[in-house]
Order: structure tokens, then C-alpha cells, then sequence
């Protein structure tokens, strides 16, 4: 898709929400990567954690990110799933925001090609809260990385045309 060079680039600022029950700081390879796609795009880290999977913990650091004005997009990783622990979707569905349901189907069909069928195991998606974009996607590095290149990286650019997301951020609390 087109970069429209002659348009300003706006970084976003994006906090990362690594949503895990067994990783710390030292294995998270999906927020590293996360971490230096967003910022050698040129947009700002805002924030990032690391949270077991429970649905009271997500959304809480959620509401705390989507009510700070320094953070315009959270991008999650881990959580998406389908075992009994897996919750990061049924958080997102509690913070009362608009679904996005382009993002998930264009996720699993990007992943088909790299993955196969084992695609529909991913309960990727994604909504806009209060303001905040909030992207839930699996904890694998190939994942985040697919779902980076494939969507986000000129959803995210402000020059990207024919549209993309940050243009709408001014509009997102009409």
C-alpha cells in the first residue's frame, strides 16, 4: 500500500502489554520485537508491562492506559488463544469499546500464509476504547511480526493512503 511521501509522518505513542503466566522481562521476545518494530518506524514505546493472564489484571492496566493522555494505542500480546487461561479477548470485550473486526480477519488471513490452518486457533482482534486503539495479538515473535508488517506498520502510518488510523484519532471521541 502507498506512503504518501509528501505527508507529515505523526508518531504514535503505544504502550505494549505483554500478557503472560511464565515469561518475565528476559524471555519476552515478542515485546522486544514489538519494541524495535514500533520504534524503528519512528513511533514513541509510551509504556510497557508484563501481566499474568487474568482478566481483572488486564483490564485494569488497560482502563490505566486508555485514561492517560501520553498513550494512543496499546498493542497486547499473548492471551488470544483458546485454553482455559487465554482471556485477553474477553478483556477487551469489558472495556465497552467499538470493535475492529477487520483486524482480526485480516490477521488470520495474513497468518494462513504463514502458518496454515493453524491460524484459527488465534482469537486476535482488536477494538477503540474511550479514544485508545487497543490491538490484542498472539505472543509469538512471528506473530507480532506478521501482524506488524502486515497491518499495522501503515495503519499506523499517518501518511499511508487511501486511510489508516491515526487520521482518525481526532474524530475517535465524537
Amino acid at each position: 500500500m502507498p506512503i504518501d511521501e509528501s505527508r507529515t509522518f505523526k508518531p504514535v505513542r503505544i504502550a505494549l502489554l505483554t500478557i503472560s503466566d511464565s515469561r518475565s522481562a528476559a524471555e519476552d521476545t515478542s515485546g522486544d520485537a514489538l519494541e524495535a518494530l514500533l520504534t524503528g518506524a519512528g513511533h514513541i514505546l509510551a509504556a510497557r508491562a508484563i501481566i499474568r493472564d487474568e482478566i481483572d489484571l488486564i483490564v485494569s492496566r488497560l482502563h490505566n492506559w486508555i485514561d492517560d493522555a501520553q498513550v494512543d494505542a496499546v498493542i497486547t500480546t499473548g492471551g488470544t488463544g483458546l485454553t482455559g487461561r487465554d482471556v485477553t479477548p474477553e478483556a477487551l470485550r469489558r472495556l465497552d469499546g467499538k470493535d475492529i473486526p477487520g483486524f482480526g480477519e485480516l490477521f488470520r488471513w495474513l497468518s494462513y500464509r504463514t502458518i496454515g490452518t493453524s491460524t484459527i486457533q488465534s482469537r486476535a482482534c482488536a477494538v477503540v476504547a474511550r479514544g485508545t486503539y487497543i490491538f490484542a495479538l498472539p505472543g509469538s515473535t512471528g506473530a507480532v511480526k506478521d501482524a506488524w508488517e502486515g497491518i499495522l506498520a501503515t495503519q499506523l502510518d499517518s501518511r499511508h493512503r487511501p486511510c489508516n488510523f491515526v487520521e482518525l484519532m481526532p474524530r475517535l471521541m465524537e
